[in-house]
């Protein structure tokens, strides 16, 4: 039976997925109903309608439907512009500041699909800088999910903070730990990442390209 279960939960993992946006969600949802009603997982008589995570369909729902009016006026492309002018600001600490441009942005949305659009503009900052682009892409790609755990309208800690309460641990306390945890596990992250592989200037496979003209930088012809 566990099998089956496990199977039902990637079934609608996998629809989600294929659907995209607001079926995400209802995916989830719909995955609930065949564990409960379907495959007989036990429910107290008085909560077959609270045990559907009506919370966390709508969260993820209305964040949907709040990023994609925002993309249609074009915040999303002011968004991004933004997050440009922050890594150009200082491009020798790409590999610092581009895991804190995603994190802000997942923080702020509730999302970590809003920090993708910019990891067009972190690669080109990084080969203008003669440095790694994997490395400032690793973390800034980690940084944008990990945040999602300290966004205060994600489904995910709205969830969480809902499986700590009858442990008399709240929202705001639940935030309080998660935002400068994750934060601070993200810069930590990045350290790291900065030695990982050789710089551009020592590494031979670029060498090469840039040599056979493969390569081309933001401004050259």
């Amino acid at each position: 039976m566990i099998g089956i279960e496990l199977l039902v939960v990637l079934a609608a993992i996998y629809l989600g997925a294929r659907i995209g946006s607001i079926g995400i969600g209802f995916a989830g949802g719909l995955g609930v109903l065949v564990l409960t009603w379907g495959l007989g997982m036990p429910i107290p008589s008085d909560q077959l309608v609270s045990y559907i995570p009506w919370d966390v369909i709508m969260i993820i729902a209305s964040v949907i439907c709040a990023i994609a009016c925002m993309q249609l006026a074009g915040g999303m492309d002011y968004l991004v512009s933004l997050a440009e002018k922050a890594l150009r600001k200082n491009p020798k600490y790409i590999t610092f500041a581009a895991p804190v441009v995603t994190y802000l942005m997942t923080m702020l949305a509730g999302t970590g699909h809003t920090a993708f659009s910019t990891l067009p503009v972190i690669a080109e900052v990084a080969k203008e800088q003669g440095i790694r682009p994997s490395r400032p892409l690793s973390i800034a790609v980690v940084a944008s999910q990990i945040a999602i755990t300290a966004s205060p309208i994600s489904a995910a800690v709205v969830a969480f903070s809902g499986m700590l309460e009858p442990f008399g641990v709240d929202y705001l306390t639940l935030l309080a730990i998660c935002i400068p945890s994750t934060f601070l596990a993200c810069i930590l992250g990045a350290f790291i990442a900065n030695m990982m592989g050789k710089p551009l200037d020592q590494d031979d496979v670029y060498l090469d390209r840039k040599a056979k003209g493969l390569i081309k930088l933001r401004g050259t012809t």
